[in-house]
Formats: C-alpha cells, structure tokens, sequence
C-alpha cells in the first residue's frame, strides 16, 4: 500500500509539473502571476516528490543497519545485564564437572574474557572484510555474514542446556566477527549505492542504529523484561533475529552499483542496479563519474594493506581514517559510560532506578546523531567533527574539575550528571556519526576495502584495549584519567580543523584532488605528474 502511495504521489507530482511546463510555453503568464507563496509550495512538493523517489534507497539503508551497525550497538549494551546469571552459571558448571566452586580470581578472568572476546572477533571480520566483499561482492558477504550470527545465536541459546560457558565464549566471538565484518560492509555497500548528495546523510545511517542497538539492548536487559535468570540465554541469543531479517530481506535487493560497475566492469548491470534504487532514467553523470573513476585505477588491482600503510598517494587519507575516526574509541565515550554509574550514585539516585538513567544517556545519543544525520550535508563532515571533538575536550576539562571538588557542595553532583549528558550529546551530533560517514569520503574504489581493514584493526583493538585496561587506568588516576581523553580529543579537533579538506558534496575524485594537494605539498612536480598521468588515462 505504502508503494503505490508513494507511486501514485510521484505520477500526480510528475503529471503536475508536464502541464505546468506546457502552460507556461504556450502561455507564460500563469507562472509570472503566481504568487510566490504558492511558487514556493510549488517548489516544496516538487522537492518532497524528488527525495520520496529514492525510497528504495532509504530501505537499503534500514535493511543494512538491522543486520550490520544495530549489532554493534546491541552487543556492546546487552551483556552487562546478564553477567550475574552468567557468572552464576559458570560456577554452577565448574561445580558439575569438578565437584567444587569456582575462585571467583577465575569466575571474573572468565566473565571478563566473554566480555573483551567481542573486541577480538571483531578485529577478525575486519581483517576479512579487505578480501570477502572484493572477491565474493558486497551482498554475498553480508549473508554469509547473517549465517555467522545465526550460529552464535544458536550456540547461546543452548549453552544452559548444554551446561557449558565456552558455547557462551565461542558464541561471544562469532558474533564479534558478525559486528566486525558486518560494519564495515555496510558502510561500503551504502556508499557505494548512494548518491553524493545524499551520501553523508546515508552512511550516518549506521551510526543511528549503533544507539538503536544500544538502547535496544539496554531496554530489553532490564529485569522487567529479559534480565531474569531464567531469560538470559534468550537475550544472548537475541541477536539472531536481526540477522535472519536482514538475510531474507536482503535477498530482494542488488548489488552495489559501484562495485559491479568499477570491480566487476558490468555496466548493464549496474545502470539496472541505479534505476531500482533511485528510480532515475538519466543517469549520465553518475555513470560518468564512475567511468573516471574505472580508467583512473584501469589495469590497477585492489590495493593490499601495505599499499595502504606505505603510499603517499593516501598518506593523509590514512592519517585522517586513524586519528580522528578510526581511534574514536580514545574520546572517552565509554569511560563515561562507565564513570555515570558512580556519579548516579554519588547524587543519590535509588539503585534500582540508575539502569533506567542510563538508558536515557543512550537515548540522548540516539537523539543526538539522528540531528547529525540531518546536519551533515550542510555544516559538513569538517564542522561538525572537528568542533565536536573540540567542544568534548572542554566540556570533559570541566567534568574533571567538578569531579574533583564534588564534595564541595550538594548540587555539584546534580551538574555533573548534566555534564555527562552534554558530552554524549556533543558526542552524537559530531565524532560518533562523522566518524561512520567520513571513511566512504576518503578512498576510491581499489583502495577502499582495506582502508577499512585498516580502520577496524585500529577501532577494535583500541576498544579491546581500553575494555582490559581502563579500571587499572581509574584505580590509578581517578577522575583524572578523563584528561588522557581530553588530550586526544584536543588533538583530533586541532588535526581535523587545520589539515582535513571538506568532502561535503564532492566526487571521489574531488575529493582525491584537495587530498593531493596536501599529500604533495613539497613536491610540485609529482602533483604535477599524478595529475597529468589522470588527464591521460581520462
């Protein structure tokens, strides 16, 4: 029903402007004597009939996000509510195979390698996704993906039953291969099917249902619902419903056009791909840009890490994937994440009611990156992260005094709760979402699958790393370890504010060119070369 509304709105739209364009041929003067509030409105509908005709693209997008970047989100939320039934249960286990309790040294080394063994699995699917998408294609490589999470989610549904925790670790890991194979796949299969003026807003698409999937996983984790000892396999095992959505939905879509069109060379086949997702006959320029970008890279296969790591054609390509997006993890979200538990506490708040405060910072998060998602075509990707990272710096600074001198005074821990809000929701309109939507900017077509190689193994082992080592870091430091992550995120504003060119609205070519410039900025004549070898090609 919904299909044929949006048809038969397009059609009427459609039918409207043809007698509009005759009438004023024939007769120019209806137009002119319009009045300009229903020119306007003329012009609105006419806007809004142009974004509805890509509404197949905007299911693509939600398809992607149930399956790939909504798992990030749920599994970095949902195993905090079940850890003492399942620490309840691998003592139980311990105790039916050797007739003795369990040290609890040995239950929380356990507990707190089902935790960090998602980092690991993860870091796994990134590696493979530089080599899986290019060779078996964006699609196949998202169902296999689903298969992967089907499995996990079987293994933790009957690991109760089973009475083994190690279907728990193992399942752990399977899914953290599905979160880190499906992420980047999704990214790279949104922007390789979106076009540039809807680009931005599209691939921050994933940064949505990453809160989605936190807040999912928060609200289901709670003890009215799922947080029981009885339902916690069921809501380890929750995830395998995204994935079988996403298989069988994705079934009905196509293949990325880009990759047909630059990898796979099947021109029909990707213009078929284009006129089903965007619902367009002319697609001229955008089958131009893709043809540039094939003769630019013709006879060039798809680049290997070490071509990444060690070509000055992408040098600051790289430096800006590392620093500012890849290393979010070092921004501090997550320690706050952990700190806003103690700070509930200190302000009083009963402790049944702190789980529900912290849903809502998750739901500030999602708040906040779906006004992103809105404002990154028009501030830009530079604006937003680079003052973001910069306003997070100055909002942690203050959040370290206060925490210093809380005791001072009985409000302060009510601003410190506030404080924390402010810096989760600067976080979500700027590093959280750009940090997704600005790695499908920086590469073309052969360097792209592994820069994201490269972009996980740093994303994830820095989570692995911050998830094993941040208590040691609080018990040293208290609440000065938040200035670690003030320094970074100073850092990453001043990097991303002076050296990163905008790539709001602009071809991968563009945007390849103002990366040139500063990849050779000493060297004149090798610009000069790079440019001419392209005008050659092209």
């Amino acid at each position: 029903m919904t299909i044929l509304l949006c048809n038969n709105m397009n059609g009427q739209l459609s039918s409207m402007n043809v007698q509009l364009q005759v009438a004023s041929f024939i007769n120019p003067a209806p137009l002119l004597l319009m009045h300009p509030a229903s020119r306007e409105s003329m012009q609105k509908m006419e806007g809004a009939s142009k974004k509805l005709q890509y509404w197949r693209l905007y299911a693509l997008s939600m398809v992607l996000g149930i399956g790939g970047s909504f798992q990030y989100g749920i599994q970095v939320s949902v195993i905090a509510s079940p850890e003492e039934h399942v620490q309840s249960f691998v003592n139980y286990t311990w105790l039916w195979r050797y007739n003795a309790p369990v040290t609890d040294s040995t239950n929380k080394l356990i507990w707190s390698f089902i935790v960090a063994v998602l980092s690991l699995g993860a870091w796994a699917g990134a590696i493979h996704s530089g080599s899986l998408p290019v060779t078996y294609g964006r699609k196949k490589a998202l169902l296999f993906n689903n298969v992967v999470a089907m499995v996990a989610a079987l293994l933790m549904l009957f690991s109760h039953t089973a009475k083994s925790f190690e279907m728990i670790l193992l399942g752990r890991f399977l899914y953290g291969y599905n979160v880190g194979l499906g992420l980047s796949v999704h990214l790279m299969y949104l922007g390789e099917s979106s076009p540039k003026k809807f680009r931005g807003f599209l691939t921050l698409t994933s940064s949505i249902f990453i809160g989605f999937g936190k807040v999912t996983g928060q609200i289901i984790g709670i003890k009215e619902m799922m947080g029981t000892e009885d339902m916690w396999p069921y809501l380890l095992a929750v995830s395998g419903i995204p994935a079988i959505l996403q298989f069988v939905m994705l079934l009905f879509f196509p293949e990325a056009p880009r990759y047909l069109y630059i990898d796979k060379g099947d021109t029909e086949g990707c213009k078929k791909a284009l006129q089903w997702l965007w619902q367009e006959e002319d697609l001229k320029l955008e089958l131009d840009d893709m043809e540039k970008e094939r003769v630019s890279s013709l006879g060039e296969k798809a680049k290997t890490v070490k071509d990444v790591l060690t070509s000055r054609c992408v040098r600051w390509q790289l430096l800006t994937l590392a620093i500012p997006c890849a290393g979010v993890q070092f921004c501090g979200i997550n320690a706050l994440y952990f700190y806003a538990f103690d700070i509930f506490r200190q302000s009083g708040v009963p402790e049944d009611q702190r789980h529900y405060l912290a849903i809502g910072i998750g739901a500030t998060e999602l708040i906040a990156i779906t006004l992103c998602s809105f404002l990154i075509d028009r501030a830009g990707r530079k604006k937003l992260m680079g003052y973001g990272y910069l306003l997070m710096g100055i909002t942690m600074s203050l959040l370290t005094v206060m925490l210093s001198i809380k005791d001072l005074n009985s409000w302060i821990p009510y601003l410190n709760i506030a404080l924390i809000f402010c810096v989760i929701c600067i976080y979500g309109l700027g590093p959280s979402g750009v940090s997704m939507a600005l790695p499908a900017d920086l590469f073309l077509q052969a360097w792209r699958p592994s820069a994201y190689v490269i972009s996980g193994t740093i994303n994830w082992l820095s989570m692995f790393l911050v998830g094993m080592l941040f208590g040691y870091v609080v018990d040293g430091l208290g609440q000065f370890c938040f200035l670690i992550f003030v320094a970074y995120s100073l850092f990453s504003a001043g990097f991303m504010i002076y050296f990163v060119p905008e790539t709001k609205g602009k071809t991968m070519l563009e945007i390849m060119e103002d990366f040139n410039k500063i990849n050779y900025k000493n060297s004149g004549n090798d610009i000069e070369s790079t440019y001419i070898t392209l005008a050659t090609k092209l």
